[in-house]
């Protein structure tokens, strides 16, 4: 970074920069993690020679932070396949049931978009399509940071919410889906061969905010994969040329995912594994009614803080799924 032609490539700069930013952290911790190892055993020896109960407890929550510390960079340094350091590409897609579904979609976008703060990720809108009365009928996201597709990947499944509508004047409980897809965002230089003859292309009128221009100009870019029925959509820039740049990024990016998971169906069936993937795999349910509790139903971890996890803390269930996978 201190060589005079370091900035000559932007693009190849700052993602150097990410890299160097990555190892920093993973340096920090370790520093601080040995610090309070250091800490602990003094306190350890203090408690040994004065036998002071209160300064015995004061060890023990200091232990106890640090075995959580330690989880939390073990995890870490575990994320080590390919692209789990890339930036993330979430999308939302509400499932049958109208508004209450499109209401599920937006409160899970808060959920991802605090979660995403909370970790000094930057969040971007690729595309947003608002529901009719409230909620949204599909959102993308590109959530950019080191790790995250790597912890984000724990999130793509079917999200099930169980509540009193409040869109319903008789106060009766309802049951909505949405599905979460989470992608790697591509380095353009990964090759994933895309024929031209296979692509529907299309562009219409962004429906988000963005001032006149946005109203009035078809700036706004469809790609369908028609092999694979694929579709992704952007409508975050005023220019169709990037959004159009940005599409052909998405596209790849699920294309070499479908690519992966075939790969990993092929091995699940030479080993006889009966493991379900895709759209269709209920992966949580979130109830508010007659109880209040949130369950991943593929590690069977589980809180009845509701508020704690829509206001994004979501950590424990991306480590408890993330560990079950990589044991």
């Amino acid at each position: 970074m201190s060589d005079p032609s370091f900035w000559d490539d932007q693009k190849a700069a700052q993602k150097t920069i990410g890299e160097a930013n990555g190892l920093k952290e993973l340096v920090h911790a370790f520093d601080k993690n040995e610090e309070s190892l250091e800490n602990a055993n003094v306190s350890y020896e203090l408690v040994k020679e004065e036998n002071d109960e209160d300064l015995r407890e004061d060890v023990e929550n200091e232990v106890q932070a640090l075995t959580e510390a330690l989880n939390r960079y073990e995890l870490f340094i575990l994320l080590s396949e390919p692209y789990d350091k890339n930036n993330a590409i979430l999308e939302l897609h509400p499932g049958a049931g109208g508004t209450e579904s499109q209401d599920w979609a937006n409160m899970l976008l808060r959920l991802y978009t605090r979660w995403a703060e909370s970790k000094g990720f930057k969040v971007a809108t690729l595309d947003y399509l608002p529901g009719e009365e409230a909620g949204v009928k599909s959102v993308t996201l590109l959530i950019k940071g080191h790790n995250a597709y790597g912890y984000l990947k724990a999130e793509k499944g079917v999200h099930r919410l169980v509540r009193i509508s409040p869109f319903d004047s008789s106060g009766r409980r309802h049951t909505s889906f949405v599905s979460c897809d989470v992608t790697p965002e591509l380095d353009d230089d990964i090759d994933v061969e895309v024929n031209t003859e296979d692509l529907k292309i299309d562009t219409y009128r962004s429906s988000g905010a963005g001032g006149q221009h946005v109203n009035t100009t078809d700036s706004a870019v469809r790609i369908t994969h028609l092999p694979t029925k694929t579709v992704v959509t952007c409508q975050s820039e005023r220019s169709q040329i990037k959004n159009r740049a940005q599409a052909m990024k998405m596209l790849k990016a699920k294309l070499y995912r479908l690519e992966i998971e075939k790969q990993r169906n092929e091995m699940a069936e030479i080993r006889g594994e009966q493991k379900e993937i895709g759209w269709g795999s209920q992966i949580r349910s979130y109830v508010f009614h007659p109880y209040a509790m949130v369950k991943d139903h593929r590690t069977d971890y589980e809180t009845g803080n509701t508020q704690a996890v829509m206001d994004g803390e979501i950590d424990n269930f991306i480590d408890a799924y993330l560990r079950s996978v990589m044991n």
